[in-house]
């Protein structure tokens, strides 16, 4: 299914409003009025780069939290922690992601083989896109605003345009067993897949014009369930292994479709 979500947010049918996965039993994606829920069983192994619970964790929960284009980004952790606490989520074991991308537009798509199932679900936002090794505006880790290399103006500890909305949101859940190398193998064929979508959609940079590969503020979540010992254990994922290649096309396709449905939106409702 592609934007499983769609009827919900568009109030025809308020009671879809849930995902229960076919590759892994026990693992749905719920949408919420705020936010996008995906839960586990059970607690699994995640390599996750998430702005709130981000490294190698252990997490049954992975939360993508709608904000608007003005949201004042001064310490996402500490407003992704009141929200889960207004939600009466614990606040651990958890990945929480942040994005602009109206949750209508969430796309989910499913592969299964005899060596692993896997679930991807992504919204795609490109407001901020960038493209990796071009000349453009950055912040150093004390939220100096630098360009080509020079400081040019003094924004303080963190600045809002360091974590600009807008954002391509990537959870991956695999059932199956992989090494932690072939997680961090996954999670550059993720990438990868990205930056394709993205010069195919015709994505450009938001400052130079040059073909996209991100956005400024992108973040991925690979949790892996690493509990079925019939099968085998992964140790490489790259584009040339049917793991990288099941990553790949679903990365690619939620992508477009995300990018498509909101392209659309745009043009039903004549927003530019």
């Amino acid at each position: 299914m592609a934007l499983p979500f769609y009827n919900y947010y568009s109030h025809v049918l308020k009671d879809q409003n849930e995902y229960r996965s076919s590759v892994w039993p026990g693992l749905h994606v719920s949408a919420h009025e705020r936010h996008i829920k995906a839960s586990s069983p059970s607690a699994v192994t995640a390599l996750s780069s998430a702005v709130y619970g981000g490294g190698m964790i252990e997490l049954d929960r992975i939360f993508n939290i709608y904000v608007d284009r003005h949201y004042r980004c001064d310490d996402p952790p500490r407003d992704i922690a009141d929200l889960l606490s207004e939600w009466q989520e614990p606040q651990d074991q958890c990945a929480g992601l942040l994005t602009a991308v109206r949750l209508e537009h969430t796309a989910i798509q499913e592969y299964e083989s005899d060596e692993f199932g896997l679930l991807c679900c992504t919204t795609a936002g490109v407001s901020n896109a960038a493209r990796a090794g071009s000349a453009r505006t950055v912040f150093d880790a004390a939220g100096n605003k630098m360009s080509n290399g020079t400081v040019s103006q003094k924004i303080g500890k963190v600045s809002a345009s360091t974590y600009t909305p807008g954002t391509i949101n990537i959870m991956l859940w695999m059932n199956g067993r992989m090494t932690a190398g072939a997680m961090v193998n996954a999670i550059q064929t993720a990438v990868e897949a990205k930056a394709a979508a993205l010069a195919d959609f015709g994505v450009a940079d938001s400052e130079n014009g040059l073909t996209a590969t991100g956005t400024t503020t992108d973040a991925i979540v690979l949790a892996v369930s690493q509990a079925d010992v019939n099968k085998p254990l992964i140790s490489y994922a790259g584009t040339a292994t049917v793991m990288g290649a099941a990553i790949g096309r679903l990365v690619y396709d939620t992508i477009t479709e995300s990018l498509q449905a909101a392209q659309e939106w745009k043009e039903r409702n004549n927003k530019q």
